[in-house]
């Protein structure tokens, strides 16, 4: 039985076969139709969500099967003091597979360790977001028909952005990829991963003004300034709106730059570039119920 923990957890190999799947799957939906007749997904979601949480649904539906769960620890037994360890036990006696998100970090690996069916952390506090970059780096494949030799730009909020996070791990198994850190000084990555960057001279660079490395990027990742992240309303207040995405900066960019975000955007992109050919977020959001399909079939043993 497998889990999916971090990106890490899938070899290159296996996310080419994953991505591989999930295309064919696109292609030819009506394939897949049954796949998961008689199967049953727990979304057990402790922190709210509306993409995640609804794309697992759509997937596992897509696939024929079921799906139960619940979206707010409130309306779980949690609110009663009842452990993760011990609501995967219990989940594991009605689901073949669950998919759990949780506002503390580790929470969907403890689960995974008493769990009896595969678990998916469908993130875990500001630590990972798996899924989320798998549906990235799925529409940058598909998008651009490779996942080496990029520069990639990550805008905003990169120190509890745990889709950020999650991303470079994945890419820095590619060759040819260049990263540039576009933050304000209190929201830069996290020192663990600079030194990983280091150790393995991965190259790059921490700026802080977007416009000046507009026109040197292949990908744009955007990501907001999460509120519930922050200690303190002041400091949010500050920070929120740093970065604005629009259509200046947008034509200092390359004309076949992709401008990616995990979503919900605040104010970081306007609005005015949804209809840009570059800007591809909305695309993004489909590529994940693609994705999911694929996981779900690959963690079940059916594909």
């Amino acid at each position: 039985m497998k889990h999916l923990m971090t990106p890490l957890d899938f070899s290159v190999e296996e996310l080419e076969k994953l991505f591989l799947l999930a295309n064919d799957i696109e292609r030819h939906p009506d394939k897949y139709a049954h796949d998961c007749d008689g199967k049953i997904l727990a979304t057990c979601f402790y922190e709210p969500s509306t993409r995640t949480r609804l794309s697992f649904e759509s997937a596992m539906l897509r696939l024929g099967g079921q799906v139960l769960g619940f979206s707010d620890a409130a309306s779980s037994s949690a609110s009663k003091g009842e452990s993760v360890s011990d609501t995967i036990r219990v989940i594991s006696c009605f689901a073949h597979i669950c998919a759990m998100r949780h506002h503390k970090e580790g929470a969907p690996m403890v689960a995974a360790t008493k769990s009896t069916i595969p678990v998916i952390n469908a993130g875990d506090g500001g630590h990972q977001h798996p899924t989320q970059t798998l549906t990235d780096l799925l529409t940058i494949r598909s998008m651009k028909g490779r996942l080496n030799n990029f520069t990639v730009g990550l805008c905003g909020d990169l120190k509890f952005g745990r889709t950020v996070h999650s991303l470079i791990h994945a890419l820095i198994r590619y060759s040819g990829i260049r990263f540039i850190f576009i933050s304000p000084e209190e929201l830069r990555v996290p020192d663990y991963i600079i030194e990983e960057l280091r150790e393995k001279q991965i190259p790059f660079e921490e700026v802080i003004r977007l416009e000046d490395v507009m026109g040197s990027l292949d990908l744009l990742y955007m990501t907001r300034v999460q509120r519930e992240r922050f200690f303190n309303e002041e400091d949010y207040v500050r920070l929120k709106d740093f970065y604005i995405l629009d259509k200046k900066k947008m034509n200092l960019a390359k004309s076949d730059m992709l401008v990616l975000h995990p979503l919900p955007r605040v104010n970081e992109i306007s609005v005015e570039i949804d209809n840009d050919p570059r800007a591809v977020y909305f695309k993004q959001v489909q590529y994940g119920v693609y994705v999911r399909m694929a996981l779900i079939l690959t963690l079940l043993g059916i594909r």
